[in-house]
């Protein structure tokens, strides 16, 4: 069979060419929108299009003639092959918060050279640390130039399809009580406008969603919020007037997306606004006029849409019944495919499992990419099968399947591992480390406060203990039928503990250790736990974990002998759980299975 050539290197000489018109000697493309997205609509895919890396992190810088990717760890094998044949090299670095692009930049390029980076697409914090780094260099930074777009000339649009409102019920609160929590912590910085550009910020704000992004029900804009009003910009014809009346009825109205920047542009010196230095980018920051005072302090959205109020933690209980009841479905027929003798691909896998969920009330779409992986597959953290290369899943060993959905009173996002015929006994134990660690993490008990990254090192001890570690962080949070990724708290060790990082009631967060064993298997369990309070002692309030997803955890993979009774203990009483709450909404082989996989564990 003929191998298909890459397109990049093509793509890479008008990349070249649209620099040397522009009389630039590098271009630094990050994986970025104008609203600092992880998920990008297809006309921001500037990096993937010049380098044919798919990642969803990454930085490509290209010169007139060296090109590169920095990536993580988590995309070392899945970038070695996309790359290969491209002309582009993967750089490899530490973490996702590395900055050695930054560093290779600064000693590759002369003095009197010029590198450009599209300042809509660099965020503010970025591009200081770019001339922080270029300093005294005698390099020029260009700010102004959209390089990667004069080269890219079928360039898809941006996305049309219309915004609409998230109702109540599950909009727990209306459009009027949110823009006055907003309002207020802005008259507390002493700020009288906010500009916003996160989308998952603009869609809690608004109580509006969206599908510009794949996997993200949010769109494409940005706010000008003052004391009285504010002004959403947005596409053409994706407000209908319907909804434009309902929001001018909030004193909300709606102007053109393109014209944000101007709206910036026009503020008077009398006004004090309040950017967030991390969520908005160098070329949004500079279109405020010098004479303008700003407050730099995070978005109080921020805050206020990551700590889930009751009703809303009420909805979420719901819709993980719904998902746990359509993984019953789907793990029973796939065990019962499995007896059969039937083919199955890692392409089954994520055709089966969105079908589903999609059965399910309130269901709208995967929150995210299903990543099934057979044996050496499942060792790459971010792998996606696709039709041109993916596993027929036979023969003994893991599978690992990591998946999630979006339904309208929350999101869902869960790894399980299940065996494939009969698995090894080193298989067994790394699964067996790994949910040791999960557990470790969830039975925690901190202080009110306690920085997030600081909690990482529970889920690892267990794994550490055996001399073996993992490159990823543990929890990130997650949105409310938003982002699946969503901040601002982390726990990871690669993620400075600072305030903003802090764990508080209200917040759901994913416990996600695993080990990897690349060309051999690897095994991550995942539940999202919901942080509350418990009663305060002398020492002050304390804070523990309550587990939200709902699905059994397969004991056929485990080492009893690496288990302690207290650990058997917790397992047996969330299956437990587990059973009683799914129980009702399953029936026939799909409650058969779930009886089965929830029987207790005896040592």
């Amino acid at each position: 069979m003929t191998a298909i050539s890459s397109p990049v290197p093509a793509r890479l000489e008008r990349l070249r060419a649209a620099m040397h018109e522009a009389g630039v000697h590098a271009v630094l493309v990050p994986s970025s929108d104008p609203h600092l997205s992880e998920y990008l609509p297809e006309r921001f895919k500037s990096r993937e299009y010049f380098s044919g890396f798919t990642g969803s992190m990454g930085t490509l810088v290209v010169t007139l003639d060296f090109a590169g990717v920095w990536a993580d760890g988590r995309y070392w094998v899945q970038g070695e092959a996309e790359l290969a044949g491209t002309g582009v090299q993967l750089m490899k670095i530490p973490s996702a918060a590395s900055a050695m692009h930054l560093d290779w930049v600064a000693a590759n390029l002369k003095s009197g050279q010029t590198i450009a980076v599209h300042g809509d697409m660099l965020a503010l914090a970025g591009e200081r640390a770019l001339r922080a780094v270029l300093a005294g260099t005698g390099v020029t930074l260009r700010t102004d130039l959209d390089v990667p777009g004069a080269a890219w000339a079928d360039r898809p649009s941006l996305p049309e399809p219309p915004v609409y409102e998230h109702l109540a019920p599950y909009a727990t609160q209306t459009r009027a009580d949110r823009l006055a929590a907003v309002r207020s912590a802005m008259r507390e910085s002493g700020a009288t406008q906010h500009f916003v550009s996160t989308l998952d910020d603009l869609c809690w704000i608004f109580n509006l969603r969206g599908s510009d992004v794949n996997f993200n029900p949010v769109f494409l804009a940005h706010a000008l919020i003052d004391l009285n009003g504010a002004t959403l910009f947005v596409g053409a014809g994706k407000v209908s007037p319907d909804l434009a009346a309902r929001l001018t009825a909030d004193n909300v109205h709606v102007r053109d997306y393109a014209e944000a920047k101007a709206a910036l542009g026009a503020l008077a010196a009398t006004e004090i606004i309040l950017i967030d230095p991390r969520r908005i980018t160098f070329g949004f920051r500079e279109a405020i006029p010098a004479e303008v005072p700003i407050v730099e302090a995070i978005n109080p959205s921020t805050f206020a849409k990551s700590r889930k109020s009751a009703a809303e933690v009420a909805h979420v209980r719901s819709a993980m019944e719904q998902d746990g009841a359509a993984l019953a479905e789907f793990f029973s027929w796939l065990e019962g495919a499995f007896a059969s003798g039937d083919t199955i691909t890692e392409l089954t896998i994520d055709e089966q499992i969105t079908a589903a969920r999609a059965r399910r009330p309130g269901f709208t779409c995967p929150s995210f990419a299903t990543i099934a992986g057979f044996n050496a597959n499942g060792a790459l953290p971010h792998y996606r099968a696709t039709e041109a290369s993916h596993a027929v899943i036979r023969g003994d060993g893991l599978l690992l399947i990591d998946s999630g959905g979006q339904y309208h009173g929350g999101t869902t996002d869960i790894t399980r591992v299940v065996p494939v015929g009969t698995p090894s006994a080193e298989q067994k134990r790394d699964f067996t480390l790994v949910l040791k660690g999960m557990m470790n993490l969830s039975r925690a008990r901190f202080p009110v406060g306690t920085k997030g990254p600081m909690l990482d090192a529970l889920a690892r001890a267990p794994i550490w203990e055996a001399g073996v570690d993992y490159g990823h962080g543990t929890g990130h949070g997650v949105g409310y039928f938003l982002n699946v990724h969503e901040g601002p708290q982390t726990i990871s060790p690669h993620a400075m503990p600072e305030a903003h990082t802090a764990m508080l009631a209200g917040m759901i967060t994913s416990i996600e250790p695993g080990i990897y064993k690349p060309g051999r298997h690897g095994v991550r369990i995942e539940n999202l736990v919901l942080t509350v309070e418990e009663p305060a002692t002398e020492f002050g309030t304390f804070l523990r974990f309550e587990a939200l997803t709902l699905c059994p955890i397969d004991t056929r993979c485990l080492d009893l002998t690496l288990m302690r009774g207290d650990e058997i203990a917790w397992l047996n009483d969330y299956h437990t759980t587990v059973r009683t709450r799914l129980a009702p909404h399953v029936s026939g082989a799909a409650l058969a299975w779930l009886l089965r996989r929830t029987e207790a564990v005896v040592l």
